[in-house]
């Protein structure tokens, strides 16, 4: 799609730093760039120059270091201009000024990447990466959305097009001489190989959630009864004094969510009122809340004192609870005076905890990480952010192939056949941002020798 206007933005977020970017892309870019420093010559692609940045009435705003980007070779695939300045917002501000004051437009929020979209740059699940690189949490999430970027969603389902297309051609053929027998090892070629389409479907369905733990970090819950020492528990974990620790059983009301990085891992930590027979009104709508916590947590954190007898939990809690995804915390070890102790669910593990002295700290750390990797974790070289349009698309997906398949095997029309292939298709297409018709024509008339 051709653009006709030419967009500027400030590239960095706001507030002062080292340096600032304003980035331009459009047809104008070239002769901007010799206006404002006062170019005769060709810029020469891909080259830094240092400059100063003369605005519109003569004044000198900054010297800058600016880089001219020849389309298609940028990241918009139109000619574009890169200049980094000094990081105060009024340089940068000023720049952008003087851009819009020259001709260019505003750009709207994204539309570089919906420009190098458009310009086939990227695909729609490329374009989709760059904010999940912008806001991965974790390693883990960096590396999933750099993959991303650099193609590994496109590439798997090119694959996937690419052999659906060869059965889609295929069945065509069939279509379209129907004198021809459908041979039982091709039926069964077909078969088989709809199955295995399903199974990659399935595989990346279920990514989908590991995508969930990357995006929003290993929600982890904080729990037990009054004065166990889960608030200091939150601050030890975070490092810093957070939530407000005290002898008063009851402080907590309401649950704090915060955020830290174990190993590879982001985990969302969250405090939760205490667990016990409520006082107060109050104090019943923080429990209740720690109870509706319960449901989204993947880990449970169940803080104990040592010095006490193991306390009887909601049954609504206790149903969530599993050696999988629970560690208990044996807290205030360091008073001496432990209590017999029960777990809360047969062969989870559990931790000698002191949060006055620090002990048990690096433990649980030890056997949380742990825990994480065995219960969340994934290897894949080629890991990916499957998000809720992915899934959606992905659902269509494999209904199209299952219903595809039902019908092969119970010996519908081809045509029936042919047209829920091409809804995968479809789907296929929705992932990537586009739908190819010409790509099946192509596959079919270099297969086949149709009207020779």
């Amino acid at each position: 799609m051709e653009q006709v206007d030419t967009i500027a933005a400030v590239a960095t977020p706001k507030g002062e730093s080292a340096l600032s970017a304003v980035r331009a892309s459009g047809p104008d870019c070239e002769s901007l760039a010799q206006a404002i420093f006062g170019r005769k010559h060709a810029l020469s692609p891909r080259h830094a120059y240092y400059g100063s940045y003369a605005s519109q009435d003569g004044e000198i705003v900054d010297d800058v270091v600016y880089c001219f980007f020849a389309g298609p070779r940028s990241f918009t695939g139109e000619d574009s201009l890169e200049i980094t300045c000094h990081g105060n917002p009024l340089i940068a501000s000023k720049i952008l000024t003087d851009l819009i004051a020259r001709g260019c437009r505003q750009s709207d929020p994204g539309e570089f990447s919906r420009r190098a979209f458009l310009n086939g740059r990227m695909d729609l699940t490329q374009a989709e990466a760059v904010m999940e690189l912008i806001q991965a949490r974790s390693d883990r999430a960096l590396k999933a959305a750099s993959n991303q970027l650099r193609g590994a969603f496109g590439r798997q389902l090119g694959v996937f097009k690419d052999k659906l297309l060869s059965n889609i051609a295929t069945i065509e053929a069939y279509i379209d001489f129907p004198e021809e027998d459908l041979p039982d090892e091709q039926l069964e070629a077909y078969v088989k190989g709809i199955q295995e389409l399903m199974t990659f479907c399935s595989r990346l369905i279920d990514s989908s959630q590991y995508a969930a733990f990357l995006r929003d970090g290993v929600k982890t819950l904080i729990l037990g009864e009054p004065n166990a020492g889960k608030s200091s528990l939150l601050n030890l974990l975070l490092g810093f004094e957070r939530a407000i620790v005290s002898s008063e059983p009851g402080t907590t009301r309401d649950f704090l969510r915060e955020r830290i990085i174990l190993g590879p891992h982001s985990i969302q930590l969250m405090d939760t009122a205490g667990l016990r027979k409520a006082q107060s009104d109050i104090e019943q709508e923080g429990i209740r809340r720690t109870i509706e916590l319960a449901d989204e947590a993947d880990i449970f954190l169940l803080v104990e004192d040592s010095s006490l007898p193991s306390p009887t939990l909601p049954e609504p809690i206790l149903k969530r609870l599993s050696r999988e995804n629970c560690i208990l915390i044996r807290n205030k070890v360091d008073l001496g005076n432990e209590s017999p102790s029960t777990l809360p669910v047969d062969g989870c593990s559990s931790i000698a905890f002191s949060a006055l002295t620090g002990a048990g700290l690096d433990s649980l750390k030890s056997t949380l990480l742990q825990l994480i990797d065995s219960s969340f974790s994934n290897d894949e070289d080629d890991l990916i952010l499957v998000n809720a349009r992915h899934g959606v698309a992905l659902q269509d997906l494999q209904a199209c192939l299952n219903s595809a398949l039902q019908k092969l095997e119970a010996g519908d029309a081809m045509e029936l056949v042919a047209s829920d292939m091409r809804g995968a298709l479809d789907a296929i297409g929705s992932i990537l941002g586009k739908i190819d018709n010409e790509a099946m024509l192509d596959v079919l008339f270099s297969s086949f020798c149709i009207g020779k």
